[in-house]
């Protein structure tokens, strides 16, 4: 499912009585996660064999998951050399961050004009449960991944009104590329920012229905922190190229 973070590991003997779809499903879950999460580094070769020891799967899930990453710009493929882990860099950084601004503007005013009052509640909801993980984040570092989950369901609760399927679950694709520069970042320098005023103030807007303030205040908040990453995405460009993750 587009999104969604799985740590389920498949069974380790591949001949278990598993549907197809369902090794192919699990594999790309648990692929995609430990790739958006940095487990598997920037520029990580992928290889084949590595892939069916780590997952306990058959090659044939493994490509059509690696393939449906590749689908989704999470991995790439290099004649000759195989699969591996997208690098990052700057410039993705900041397309990504313009690209969600432009996908959220849309999402956004459409929201606002059809959500009715079970849409508002679902915000709120999302809001206060999005501070709640934050605040234990910083007593428990490893409740992070519960914090990103939040995170992500905050903002899907924004343009959930939009009524337009193809736009949430484009909007999920990018939070989760996004995402990835994120989990990277916290690894390098850790996480600094402080953004609870941020989605208390596009909250507030969206519930008010003011679309201008939403999508000033949405656009801001993802560029300001497309900017708080980059010293660490500079720092990973640098050394994705001898990453040694997965290359044996």
């Amino acid at each position: 499912m587009i999104g969604e973070e799985n740590q389920a590991r498949l069974p380790s003997d591949p001949s278990s009585p598993v549907a197809p779809a369902t090794r192919t499903l699990a594999a790309y879950e648990s692929l995609r996660h430990d790739i958006v999460t940095g487990i598997l580094a920037p520029g990580a070769k992928l290889k084949i064999e590595s892939m069916c020891d780590r997952y306990g799967a058959g090659s044939s899930p493994i490509r059509e998951a690696l393939n449906r990453l590749y689908a989704e710009g999470l991995v790439s493929l290099h004649e000759q050399r195989g699969f591996r882990v997208r690098t990052v860099s700057v410039d993705e950084l900041q397309e990504l961050a313009r690209t969600r601004c432009l996908v959220n503007e849309i999402a956004v005013r459409e929201a606002i004009l059809r959500g009715d009052a079970k849409w508002e509640e679902g915000i709120v909801l999302a809001f206060h449960r999005l501070m709640r993980a934050r605040k234990e984040l910083k007593e428990n570092p490893g409740t992070y991944l519960e914090m990103e989950r939040r995170h992500r369901e905050f903002h899907a609760a924004i343009i959930s009104g939009c009524g337009s399927r193809w736009l949430c679950a484009f909007a999920d694709v990018l939070f989760d590329l996004a995402g990835r520069y994120r989990h990277l970042a916290r690894a390098k320098q850790g996480m600094h920012r402080d953004t609870n005023t941020e989605h208390r103030a596009i909250m507030d807007a969206v519930i008010e229905r003011d679309s201008a303030a939403a999508i000033n205040l949405l656009t801001d908040h993802m560029m300001r922190g497309a900017e708080a990453l980059r010293d660490a995405v500079l720092t990973a460009e640098a050394e994705a190229p001898d990453s040694p993750a997965m290359s044996e």
